[in-house]
C-alpha cells in the first residue's frame, strides 16, 4: 500500500503501483481476466512484460492489446496525485492491508482506493443498507440500531445512498465503531450529492472505499457490484426498511451466499417497505427488534448499548399527559387519518391539530404523504 508520507513512497514502490493501476485501468481487461493474469503470472510486472502472443492465448487478442498498447499514464498520474492529497491509500490484492474477508469471495477487487482509517476494512462489521424512499420510524430505526451496533465495537458498513444508508452512516459516526461507506463511484466523487457533508465526514472518521477508478461516474451497473463489497466487508447484513425489488435483498442475497448472516426488521403489514423484510424473513433471516438481537447471533461481547427499535417513554409529564396517552394510543403502530383519529380519541379537530404539530416538533409523530399520520418509536 502507498499512501501520502509513508515511507513505501520510493520509486521502487511506485513502479510496482503503477503496474496494477495499468492492469486495471486496461481496457477489455475485467475482474475475471485480471485474476485469472495474476493467477498465472504473478505480479503486474510480469503481466505486462509478457509475450503478446502468450497474452493472446490466455485472454484474447482485444485483451491483450488493452494491456500493452492502451496509454493511461495521465489516469496514473491522477491516481498519485490524489495519493499525495493526504488520507488516501490504493490497497492491492497482494497488499497486507487488504481486507481478508473479501478475499473469501469469488471475484474480489483487484485493487482498493480508500479515503480516511484503512484499518476499519478490516475491522468487526456489520452492514446495514434498507429503502432510499425511506419512513421517519425507519430512519430513526437505522440510526439507533447503528449507533448501538457502533458502541458495541462494531463498524457499520453502508452504501451512501440517501434514505437509510445515510441514517446508519450518521448512526455509527456516533461511537467508537465508526462508519464505512463502499461507492459505486471513483473515490474522489461525491454521488449523491445531497450526501457531500455526509461524505467529507465519514472520510475523515471513517473510511470510504470504491474499486473503481478515480473519475469513475455513478452508472447504474456500478450499483449492484458495489452491493457485493458491503456484503463482503461485513459479518450479517441488516435490512432496515425494504419494497420487494430493492437493492437491499440483492445485498442480502449475496450475504447470504457469502456466508453471513442477514436480518430484518419487521414492520406493519400495510406498508410496501416492510414486504422486502418480511420475505426476508418468510426465507430465513433473523428477525430482530433490537441492536441486542444482532449481538447476540453474531456472539458479539455485550456492553450496555442503546436499544435500537426500542419505545420511546410517551409520557412526558405536563397538564396535556393523559389527552397525550389517548392520543398515542389511537394512533397505534400504523399509518392513520385525521378522521380515523378524531374518531379512535374523542378529540375536538383543534385539539387533536394541536397536539399532532406539537408531537410532530417533538420528534414523537410523523406527518406522511396523503394526510396520514404515524407514531414514532425512538
Amino acid at each position: 500500500m502507498i499512501r501520502s508520507g509513508s515511507p513505501e513512497r520510493g520509486s521502487d514502490s511506485r513502479r510496482e503501483l503503477a503496474d496494477w493501476l495499468r492492469l486495471t485501468l486496461a481496457p477489455g481487461v475485467g475482474g475475471g481476466r485480471q485474476r485469472q493474469l495474476l493467477s498465472a503470472y504473478g505480479l503486474p510486472g510480469n503481466i505486462l512484460s509478457a509475450d503478446r502472443g502468450a497474452l493472446e492465448r490466455l485472454v484474447g487478442a482485444k485483451a491483450a492489446y488493452g494491456l500493452l498498447e492502451h496509454d493511461s499514464s495521465k489516469q496514473i498520474e491522477d491516481a498519485f496525485a490524489w495519493l499525495d492529497e493526504g488520507g488516501n491509500h490504493i490497497v492491492t490484492l497482494a497488499d497486507p492491508a487488504y481486507p481478508a474477508s473479501l478475499l473469501e469471495m469469488a471475484d474480489p477487487p483487484t485493487l482498493l482506493y480508500v479515503k480516511g482509517r484503512i484499518e476499519l476494512l478490516s475491522a468487526p462489521s456489520i452492514a446495514m443498507v434498507g429503502a432510499r424512499s425511506a419512513t421517519a420510524q425507519g430512519l430513526a430505526d437505522a440510526r439507533a440500531f447503528a449507533a448501538a451496533l457502533s458502541a458495541a465495537g462494531l463498524c457499520v458498513v453502508s452504501g451512501l445512498a440517501i434514505g437509510i444508508d445515510a441514517a446508519a452512516h450518521e448512526g455509527g459516526l456516533k461511537a467508537e465503531g465508526a462508519t464505512v461507506a463502499v461507492i459505486g463511484t471513483g473515490a474522489d466523487r461525491i454521488y449523491p450529492a445531497r450526501n457531500a457533508a455526509l461524505a467529507r465526514r465519514i472520510a475523515a472518521e471513517g473510511a470510504v472505499v470504491s474499486e473503481y477508478p478515480l473519475g469513475a461516474q455513478p452508472l447504474q451497473h456500478h450499483f449492484p457490484r458495489r452491493n457485493r463489497l458491503i456484503a463482503g466487508l461485513s459479518r450479517g447484513v441488516l435490512v432496515v426498511e425494504a419494497a420487494i425489488g430493492s437493492g437491499s435483498l440483492i445485498t442480502a442475497r449475496l450475504a447470504a451466499e457469502q456466508g453471513r448472516e442477514v436480518f430484518a426488521i419487521p414492520g406493519s403489514i400495510h406498508s410496501p417497505l416492510s414486504k422486502g423484510c418480511h420475505r426476508l424473513i418468510r426465507d430465513g433471516a433473523k428477525l430482530v427488534e433490537t441492536a441486542e438481537d444482532v449481538l447476540e447471533e453474531l456472539c458479539w461481547p455485550h456492553r450496555e448499548t442503546p436499544q435500537g427499535g426500542a419505545d420511546a417513554a410517551v409520557d412526558r409529564g405536563g397538564d396535556d399527559a393523559p389527552d397525550a396517552a389517548k392520543l398515542l394510543a389511537a394512533l397505534g403502530h400504523d399509518p392513520v387519518t385525521l378522521d380515523t383519529l378524531l374518531q379512535r380519541s374523542g378529540l375536538t379537530p383543534e385539539t387533536l391539530s394541536a397536539m399532532l404539530l406539537t408531537m410532530e416538533l417533538d420528534g414523537r409523530v410523523s406527518r406522511l404523504p396523503g394526510g396520514r399520520f404515524q407514531r414514532l418509536h425512538v
